[in-house]
């Protein structure tokens, strides 16, 4: 009846991997220091788990962007991906690629200063605000960083239009750099509207409070750049694009922006296993865009042989729409004979709200009430223990405060990082207990033998200062996750004058820790490095 029967047969096969990455023209790191910063990963043993290992064409192009930074962000401004090829396996079922790359040579900062074209702009204030120091190594974003503080002084001073342009002089010889900000007179460009599309969950306000920028300002093209990273570091988009395009108007400029929305929720299942703590599990609970507001929530709950912990975290990280951080927790924990001859009970909440201080510094203000109370207190025990089971459970109201600053973000230095906090409780605005808690963190790391191996050294330590009594067990210090090599109660003042020898806390303490972790030559995917650490404390 002139009539045909189409049959297609369709072999499939593999999901094409990437058998293998290397680079050629790499002198100053490493063939696997450079793969830990590609998006795209090598297979291993566990491919039919990891999904990066998938060969994608358009990832190399964002590949090649990222490696671009990372050798930038360390002084070689004049590296460039040459090449990337692709050879098929004899298999057919993965790709062998290659990173042509010239790395060219690394440059530092020489003089840094800074002149102002823009008539009756005092230079004098850009001056004091420039922060990079002579022989420091060049890097785009201590560049990016001078700019944003000099924009700021104009926003204070209310110049309008203002343009920092970088000039930079080149020194071959001594390969050196020359860096002059000039403070020039912009194009008169007003943001006419930013429109938002794609975000079928996530409010517009969640999107539009990551502009510096509103309708009505003048445009600033690095601040537009600066928003699309605020944007895509969310987490809540699987793509993220900002661009600008011509207004109503010569003088008007619409921002644009285009989002595609991804899930944001995680159910996650555990089981785990220890000589300390034997058999326990866990289930949580988590939603990073709940409502679509940009709020976090997450609820977790533990159980092990001797121990129970569950616990309620919410954050809203623009807090009355401002920059203000408000985080708010509850839990409530067990704990019953963990290495010790007594049990604990406690509950509490606390709600906190966090503003920044500064470009790396913080500051945390809370309150916090709990009922923390210790029983079944063995007979054999030290007599401070059964006096704390006589008092029953006590109130705690207490006011603190956390001061922080950590450059592990967006610290200027690649190689290296600084986190230092401080922080305090007063207990006695209410409540059973009158006591003030210190403590006291110092952290610095780095990364050394071309970045292969990384350095830590840390230091820390607390103290109780007690009003009308002795200080609760549940309030004093043990060596617990500070000291490694100890189990539960492991380290600490002891009751030497009875049968359980009970670990009491202390009501000080003070640790130092260091540790150098270095790679094995496994497989990244398997996410496994060596580590050699040294703790000495009391």
């Amino acid at each position: 009846n002139n009539r045909v029967d189409l049959a297609y047969e369709i072999r499939e096969g593999r999901v094409t991997e990437v058998e293998r990455l290397s680079f050629t023209g790499n002198r100053a790191y490493s063939d696997r220091r450079l793969r830990q910063v590609l998006g795209t990963k090598q297979a291993g043993l566990l491919r039919n788990i990891i999904q990066r290992d998938t060969y994608v064409p358009d990832r190399i192009e964002f590949d090649k962007q990222v490696l671009t930074d990372f050798y930038r962000a360390r002084g070689y401004i004049d590296f460039q991906v040459l090449s990337v090829s692709r050879e098929f396996s004899r298999e057919r079922d993965g790709f062998f690629l290659t990173f042509a790359v010239r790395e060219g040579l690394s440059y530092k900062f020489r003089n840094v200063t800074a002149v102002s074209e823009y008539e009756g702009v005092d230079v004098a204030p850009y001056r004091d605000v420039i922060r990079i120091r002579e022989g420091a190594t060049y890097s785009p974003l201590a560049i990016d960083t001078t700019i944003s503080r000099m924009e700021a002084i104009a926003l204070k001073q209310g110049v309008d239009f203002v343009n920092i342009e970088p000039r930079i002089t080149r020194n071959e010889e001594n390969q050196t750099l020359d860096v002059v900000f000039a403070v020039t007179k912009g194009p008169r460009v007003f943001v006419e509207r930013i429109d938002i599309e794609g975000n079928a969950t996530t409010l517009d306000k969640v999107v539009r409070r990551q502009f510096r920028t509103v309708e009505g300002d003048p445009f600033n093209p690095r601040e537009i750049r600066e928003a699309a990273e605020r944007i895509r570091a969310l987490g809540f988009f699987e793509t993220a694009d900002v661009n600008a395009r011509q207004g109503t108007s010569s003088d008007q400029v619409i921002v644009d922006v285009n989002v595609e929305e991804k899930p944001t929720g995680s159910l996650t299942f555990g089981a785990s296993y220890s000589v300390a703590n034997g058999v326990g599990f866990n289930v949580g609970l988590s939603e990073a865009n709940f409502l679509g507001r940009g709020q976090s929530v997450s609820v977790n709950l533990a159980v092990g042989t001797d121990d129970k912990n569950s616990s309620f975290t919410f954050i809203e990280p623009a807090f009355l729409d401002r920059d203000l951080k408000f985080r708010f927790t509850g839990y409530y924990t067990t704990s019953e004979n963990s290495n010790s001859y007594y049990s604990t009970k406690r509950i509490g909440v606390s709600p906190s709200i966090e503003f920044p201080m500064g470009e790396f510094s913080a500051i945390e203000l809370r309150y916090k009430v709990s009922q923390d109370e210790i029983y079944s207190v063995n007979t054999n025990s030290s007599q401070l223990l059964k006096n704390e089971e006589a008092r029953g459970a006590e109130i705690t109201s207490a006011l603190g405060y956390t001061y922080s600053y950590d450059t592990r973000l967006g610290g200027v230095d690649p190689n290296s990082s600084i986190l230092f906090k401080f922080g305090q409780d007063f207990a006695g605005v209410g409540g059973d207990i009158t006591s003030i808690t210190s403590t006291a963190l110092a952290s610095y790391e780095r990364k050394a033998f071309r970045e292969e191996v990384t350095l830590r050294a840390e230091i820390e330590g607390g103290l109780v200062v007690t009003s009308g009594g002795d200080s609760r067990l549940v309030d004093r210090f043990t060596g617990n996750g500070k000291i490694r090599g100890f189990e539960p109660n492991g380290i600490g003042p002891r009751d030497l004058t009875v049968a359980n020898q009970d670990a009491v806390g202390g009501n000080y303490f003070a640790v130092a820790r260091l540790e150098a972790e270095f790679p094995l030559g496994l497989p990244e995917e398997y996410g496994i490095s060596g580590g050699l650490f040294a703790d000495v404390g009391s």
